[in-house]
């Protein structure tokens, strides 16, 4: 079998090839500006060596999920993972060899660096054993290895950056022959660029790309000009792997393409501005209401049948007589619910809440409270979690695992057990700062902070930004949730 792959042909019409075993050992880099077709070269290249080398395809967009039909490769929608997930997902790719497109299309630009980082890391620290040789395709590699931050967290750039220095420095022993696409040259970091030895420059207008691709191409600026003149879908490639001198190529065909196909001009429909300025500001009719009957005028009643009906009126029924102690626990369920349903977003201070608690009680008949203050705080704070009955065996789990918790964080412990035993989604910052007494998205992350550092629950966010928590003294895990 040749390594040899057929990317396109030049102008006497003779194919251009790539010496794939060269490529793994000098990368690539491919520069164009958008509608330069840049992805449809990537995906050339892609589906010529599918058959020869195993390919890992880090796709922001979403686009090359498509070679899943034709050559088998393995999608990964990252949004639908956890970073752990992610990472023993990673190790496994190296070490059964699949090919594999992770798809960032779902996450936000700063998640879809670091889930990239923590793939590309986890790619490049295999065991020596599994370094296998495998293309790594990194589509706008401009936001993977930008100049700058930009809207991102430095945290970000820094773990992004690495990993594609490291892919692209340092990849080739371990197997990892790196291609990086980009739309802006001048936005890629340098040291990431400076490592590839073969080039694809397609068409750019930028005066600085312009300058960055002679200077890879070795050429002199006047000579560059000519890269601002390449039709769409025309390279000029240089290096190792592709040619000693530059060559123009027009890339081939291709077999897949992306899912939604390539836009194409749509005339507009055939109608009148009016009638498009009718279809658009159209008032909707609102229905006539009929005028409010008149208001009866209130008539008058003699003052003999008020006297009567006083004197009708029923005597005061006598006190209710106190409850017995063994009476008394449903009263305090009872009481415990009403408060919970009628606190809402308020966040009273524990003594406002008992002083309500026992008037409560002695208005359904006891003479006092029956709790004293330490039992209203546990008691209410299961209350909150809708524990209110203390003797239901469903929640003796959950009060054995909530002995470490200090006792002002005891109503969102238990908010979390009570979901996680019931197999529900995660409570949110509201939900559990309500239950907290606080309104601060801080003191709640500082809280699941504490909380996880005494070893009661265990927090874990995926790329998505969906989080569950799992309590290790159940052996239960809420349901994921925003």
């Amino acid at each position: 079998m040749t390594a040899s792959i057929s990317i396109g042909t030049d102008h006497h019409g003779k194919d251009v090839l790539v010496d794939v075993e060269e490529l793994l050992a000098t990368r690539l880099l491919v520069q164009g500006n958008s509608g330069s077709g840049k992805s449809h070269l990537l995906r050339r290249l892609l589906e010529e060596s599918a058959p020869m080398v195993q390919q890992v395809v880090i796709d922001p967009e979403g686009d090359f999920v498509t070679l899943a039909d034709q050559y088998g490769h393995v999608v990964i929608d990252a949004g639908d993972y956890n970073e752990r997930e992610i990472v023993k997902m990673a190790t496994r790719i190296r070490e059964h060899r699949a090919s594999v497109v992770l798809s960032l299309e779902s996450l936000e630009l700063e998640a879809q660096m670091k889930c990239a980082a923590s793939f590309l890391s986890t790619l490049f620290d295999a065991p020596r054993d599994h370094w296998y040789p495998a293309l790594v395709v990194v589509d706008e590699a401009q936001m993977f290895a930008p100049v700058s931050a930009g809207d991102v967290s430095d945290e970000a750039r820094r773990l992004s950056l690495a990993a594609m220095t490291n892919l692209m420095c340092r990849g080739r022993k371990r197997g990892l022959a790196g291609v990086i696409a980009t739309q802006r040259l001048a936005k890629l970091a340098k040291n990431v660029a400076a490592e590839a030895s073969n080039f694809l420059m397609g068409r750019t207008f930028l005066d600085i790309d312009m300058a960055r691709a002679a200077d890879l191409l070795g050429m002199e600026r006047r000579q560059a000009e000519q890269i601002r003149d390449l039709e769409r879908g025309r390279f000029l490639g240089l290096g190792p792997a592709i040619a000693r001198r530059p060559v123009a190529v027009k890339i081939g065909t291709v077999k897949t393409g992306t899912r939604g196909g390539t836009h194409k001009l749509m005339p507009p429909p055939v109608t009148t501005g009016g009638d498009f300025q009718e279809m658009l500001f159209a008032k909707v009719e609102e229905e006539a209401l009929p005028p409010p009957p008149p208001r009866p005028e209130p008539t008058a009643r003699p003052a003999e049948e008020i006297m009567r009906a006083l004197a009708d009126t029923p005597a005061a029924k006598p006190a209710a007589p106190e409850l017995d102690f063994g009476e008394n626990e449903p009263v305090v369920i009872a009481v415990l619910e009403d408060i919970v349903a009628d606190l809402g977003d308020a966040a009273p201070s524990v003594a406002a809440l008992y002083q309500d608690f026992g008037v409560r009680c002695r208005m359904r008949g006891l003479k006092r409270s029956p709790l004293d203050l330490p039992a209203f705080r546990k008691r209410f704070a299961m209350a909150q979690a809708g524990m209110a009955d203390a003797d239901d065996v469903r929640w003796q789990d959950a009060i054995r695992a909530a002995e470490p918790v200090p006792e002002d964080m005891l109503a969102p412990f238990l908010l979390i057990a009570r979901a996680a035993l019931d197999g529900q989604t995660c409570p949110d910052d509201a939900a559990l700062g309500r239950a907290y007494g606080t309104s601060s998205p801080g003191r709640v992350r500082r809280l699941i902070d504490y909380m996880e550092k005494l070893g009661v629950i265990v927090a874990r966010t995926d790329f998505s930004g969906k989080r569950s928590i799992g309590v290790p003294g159940l052996g239960l895990s809420t349901a994921a949730a925003d």
